[in-house]
């Protein structure tokens, strides 16, 4: 049952009271305060980002999840097929029987790959000619081939990749890994996520929101570019004691509120953002400080190029957070579905591929230079790929029954397959990896038994994997 405050006068007063004398550091807090409002309450706990022991020692302390949205091409990236080039403007073979498409392209004819793989590093691991960089980390990759999910369209299957459900209501992955494992920065959140300037990713807060948890747990938006915290600083006159003077008084209202109020959380919530808020003022600038990066590292990112300059800077603060101890980052290339090839998959993947390429593959190798790799788990993906058949004349159609995830450090082994599609790349047909089985191994190699991570709701415990979910212990080191 979700406790809501009665007092909806007195809760609005505070907000014009915060706004009027919180200065910048009302504004960063109040989107907070918003989200808080609309998530129920069910947990209480005196401190809910307190460290936390996972249930067995962790491989991985933290998360970067660098989410290509719109579903990129396992045909033509990491997943080569001959028979798909020796068969192409040709139907599928019947032995497939009827294939469901969103777009209806399940009787078109195959459409062959122009691009060329080869064998990489000493694993001789498949990469395309559109990734030469990430090509480069073929030893530190593992590639999932087979994986799979249960929506058709963009909404429910970025849902699905981010909370484990295509449908909207439930804790996201990292909220998942935050109230397991609580902050080790209590300056920083524990859980941030860069979109781009302009589109969120499809579906909005629900894939990086904390459902029917506190909204303690949530994710807290970067935004892209030179300032990603806006109103970080307090105007001139606001600061130093006078700004703590004011918080203290503040907190000693939501005390006394909260005393009459002990089993809702709303308010705890809505205390701890302000507060973080505050200790982010001497915090948040140097971790998102580039200047001291050196001219080498932000060229190896692509801060130098026009079309890898933006994502570029994103990867690059990821691996500044985790450094500062952020569980989890996610890191959004395409939000908005940009890697959706209806039409055009030559023109969209080349253009995607040369924004994300060198960024992603810098992340790997700056956080293995520095030793990182090891306990950072790196997730490269989107929610589903493409299919083999032709969308018109040169797109392809979404494809959930059998597509590519890659995953790197954090415990997972390198220059590593598991799992293979048919000789279309249609169907995944051995080590099929579903959705709950990629989280669940996620949970893993932070320290986790996906099965007994729980938060009691509605009756029942809750958990990411619903009932299902089986961990991929090959790829494990």
């Amino acid at each position: 049952m979700s406790h809501r405050f009665p007092h909806v006068p007195t809760l609005a007063s505070r907000r014009d009271f915060l706004t009027s004398v919180g200065g910048g550091f009302g504004a960063l807090a109040l989107s907070a305060l918003a989200a808080a409002e609309s998530s129920p309450a069910t947990h209480t706990a005196a401190d809910p980002l307190a460290p936390k022991k996972p249930h067995f020692e962790a491989k991985a302390k933290s998360v970067i999840f660098l989410f290509m949205e719109g579903g990129p091409s396992h045909v033509d990236l990491f997943d080569p097929k001959p028979e798909l080039t020796k068969q192409h403007g040709k139907p599928l073979p019947a032995s497939f029987g009827k294939v469901l498409t969103p777009m209806g392209t399940g009787g078109n004819n195959l459409l062959a790959s122009k691009r060329k793989f080869a064998k990489h590093g000493k694993s001789g691991l498949d990469v395309s000619d559109w990734l030469p960089h990430m090509a480069k980390c073929a030893d530190d990759l593992t590639v999932l081939r087979a994986c799979w999910a249960d929506g058709l369209n963009h909404v429910g299957s970025v849902c699905q990749m981010n909370t484990g459900s295509i449908l909207a209501g439930r804790p996201s992955l990292g909220s998942w890994a935050l109230y397991g494992l609580g902050s080790e920065n209590r300056n920083l959140p524990g859980f941030v996520v860069f979109t781009e300037g302009g589109p969120e990713p499809l579906g909005g807060a629900r894939n990086y929101g904390t459902g029917y948890m506190p909204a303690t747990y949530q994710g807290t938006l970067f935004r892209n570019g030179p300032n990603p915290i806006l109103n970080l600083n307090p105007p001139a006159g606001v600061g130093g004691e006078r700004q703590k003077d004011k918080l203290a008084l503040i907190g000693e209202l939501n005390t006394i509120h909260r005393r009459e109020r002990a089993s809702d959380t709303e308010l705890a919530a809505r205390q701890a953002a302000y507060e973080l808020a505050f200790r982010m003022q001497a915090s948040a600038p140097d971790a998102v400080d580039l200047s001291k990066e050196s001219e080498k590292t932000k060229e190896m990112y692509g801060l130098n190029r026009k079309e890898t300059a933006e994502f570029g800077h994103r990867c690059l603060l990821a691996r500044r957070l985790v450094e500062r101890g952020v569980r989890f980052v996610q890191v959004y290339c395409g939000a908005g579905s940009q890697w959706d090839a209806h039409s055009d998959i030559e023109g969209n993947h080349t253009k995607m591929c040369s924004r994300s390429d060198q960024p992603s593959a810098a992340l790997i190798r700056d956080l293995k230079q520095r030793g990182m790799l090891d306990d950072t788990l790196v997730i490269w993906g989107g929610e589903f790929g493409r299919t083999p058949m032709s969308e018109g004349a040169s797109g392809r159609d979404h494809n959930p029954y059998g597509f590519s995830m890659v995953m790197a450090g954090g415990g997972v082994k390198g220059g590593c397959v598991h799992g293979t599609t048919d000789e279309f790349g249609l169907y995944g047909i051995d080590g099929r990896v579903h959705v709950h089985d990629f989280h669940a191994t996620i949970l893993h190699l932070l320290g986790f038994d996906h099965t007994k991570l729980t938060f009691f709701h509605n009756g029942k415990d809750e958990r990411l994997t619903d009932v299902k979910g089986k961990l991929i212990q090959e790829i494990l080191v």
